[in-house]
């Protein structure tokens, strides 16, 4: 055997030895020898290395350290984003903004399943279309048709406040959710059929169910509503004494009545939360259904790595990554002092290569009353907002992360987070939430099925909501202080270090982007603005984002 073969076996090895499996297994116990999944113990579950695939309409986002904030800014301009080192976790984020069609789709479930039943949960749920009204332009067509003419299906959806866009992540996690649970034959699908505009009990079934739900609260309330339905309705859906009705009846019409609202949230709506948290709740299990130690059936927990972990608005810091992708840059991690001002690395607004001819690179105002150029000139060809791939991406991919709309973040809006925010995971929020619980102990639910939250004390110690001692607000009273006392305004704190600031909350949030109707000046990713989370305008949109659970290292490396 000469050497050059020896090298050669070595190598082998070395390969063979690198190969091989982990020597901590899920198999037996590393600490004890007993066997993992044996129903003749424990049967403990020792699930690990369960990772998810990207969550549709998303991207992997691979976490990494850069400087937030700007170097230069203009004088006249906040001067909020105080340069800063800091590093973030993979996360996903979606790749466009989230469209009309989306938020369509948000819209039309809702109205199916509460419509009937709750108007008010149905109205919650629609962008506000008067924003784009105003007193000296003749916006009325857009107020008519922005969300709801297919021509607009894949523009960017406006309209929406901080608080609708956490709610239709709430609605998405649950939708991705259920469709999991569905598709791994744990739950059967659930009956829509049921809670459709067809859906009603004979009176003997509406007795029944109050009768076998009289402690419910919310079911104890109930006047049963008697209707006229089609004896064929009645018939097609197969509701006890339907056919008798319809046989014995000269009339084509049989009485039938209502569901109640609160049973059609309890026991068709698929909520995450509730999955996990409730004891009642427990969908119909399906074949692929999880046994217990005891050889019971058992619902879905988190440790089975079947459900995603929650859809969410990306934090600040997050979308400031996102928006640069420094970690596809050889230089500097992308700063500005290396050129790159804006998400399609460089510092002009235009695409400076022979082919382009100088296309715009973002939809942006480009001069006062200049929407979209010359016509017949390389321009972004977009009066107000454009599709979400109108654009090229950035180095992660990322659709219009300058320009278009501006886009809401998690964060709560100081002046100050720059200079006090941790250098890991970045994030200034408000107080950390709970589950509220009845006297049982059960949780309690929100009008749509969800879990109701509560907030911490103002004198916990963990609320951040703050921060600084400098900008430290003790109201409640909202931005909008037009309508109060002067004692009541007196009250009202502002910001010490912004002279230019409004009245800062704890419900003022931050967006980010630059949209359709700003200066080139917001389009740097580092730009930061404000406004009150319960509000909207023409021009803020938003996407969402996930965390990612895990080693980053080994997510990469797998």
């Amino acid at each position: 055997m000469n050497t050059k073969t020896k090298i050669v076996l070595l190598g082998l090895v070395v390969a063979l030895s690198a190969c091989q499996s982990r020597e901590l297994t899920t198999q037996t116990s590393f600490l004890t020898g007993w066997k993992n999944f044996d129903p003749k113990t424990t049967n403990f579950e020792a699930h690990a290395g369960n990772f998810s695939t990207v969550p549709t309409g998303m991207l992997e986002i691979p976490g990494g350290s850069f400087t937030i904030g700007q170097m230069d800014e203009f004088i006249t301009a906040p001067r909020n984003s105080e340069r800063r080192t800091l590093t973030v976790s993979t996360f996903y984020m979606d790749k466009y903004e989230v469209t009309n069609l989306g938020w369509r789709e948000y819209v039309e479930w809702t109205a199916f399943v509460f419509g009937r039943y709750n108007s008010e949960i149905v109205k919650a749920t629609l962008p506000d279309s008067s924003v784009w009204r105003e007193e000296m332009a003749y916006n009325e067509p857009y107020v008519a048709n922005y969300f709801r003419h297919p021509a607009y299906s894949f523009y960017p959806v406006v309209g929406v406040s901080w608080d609708q866009a956490m709610a239709f992540c709430q609605w998405r996690t649950d939708r991705v959710n259920e469709k999991r649970l569905i598709d791994g034959k744990v739950i059967m699908p659930l009956p829509y059929d049921k809670v459709g505009p067809n859906s009603y009990m004979t009176e003997e079934e509406i007795d029944n169910f109050l009768k076998n739900n009289k402690n419910h609260p919310e079911y104890a309330k109930y006047e049963k509503v008697a209707v006229q339905v089609p004896a064929s309705v009645a018939k097609l859906h197969g509701y006890k004494g339907a056919e008798i009705a319809a046989e014995n009846a000269n009339s084509t019409m049989v009485t039938m009545y209502q569901l109640p609202y609160e049973w059609v949230r309890d026991q068709f709506v698929f909520n995450t939360e509730k999955y996990l948290n409730s004891n009642d709740y427990n969908p119909t299990k399906g074949k692929g259904a999880r046994k217990d130690s005891h050889g019971e059936d058992r619902k879905i927990n988190s440790s089975d790595g079947l459900l995603v972990i929650g859809f969410r608005l990306p934090t600040e810091a997050e979308w400031e990554y996102a928006a640069f992708a420094p970690m596809a840059e050889e230089d500097n991690y992308g700063s500005p002092s290396n050129g790159k001002i804006y998400p399609w690395s460089g510092a002009h607004p235009r695409d400076l290569s022979k082919k382009s001819k100088g296309k715009m690179m973002a939809n942006f105002v480009r001069g006062r009353g200049d929407m979209m150029g010359i016509a017949g000139a390389p321009n972004d060809g977009y009066v107000i907002t454009a599709p979400v791939d109108a654009f090229a991406a950035n180095d992660f991919g990322l659709y219009n992360m300058s320009g278009n709309v501006n886009e809401w973040v998690l964060d709560v809006y100081r002046e100050t987070s720059f200079s006090v925010m941790t250098e890991y995971n970045p994030y200034r929020g408000n107080v950390y939430s709970i589950l509220q619980r009845d006297e049982q102990g059960q949780p309690i639910l929100t009008s749509t099925g969800c879990m109701a939250i509560s907030f911490s004390s103002e004198n916990d110690k963990r609320n951040f909501r703050d921060g600084d001692i400098t900008s430290r607000i003790d109201t409640d009273y909202p931005l909008d202080t037009v309508g109060l006392t002067e004692e009541q305004r007196a009250e009202v704190k502002l910001d010490p270090t912004d002279i230019l600031a409004p009245h800062i909350t704890n419900t003022t949030r931050v967006y980010k982007g630059g949209s359709w109707n700003d200066r080139i000046y917001w389009l740097n990713p580092t730009t930061r603005r404000y406004l009150d989370q319960s509000k909207s305008t023409n021009t803020i949109g938003f996407r969402c984002a996930m965390s990612v659970l895990g080693d980053d290292a080994y997510e990469q490396n797998k």
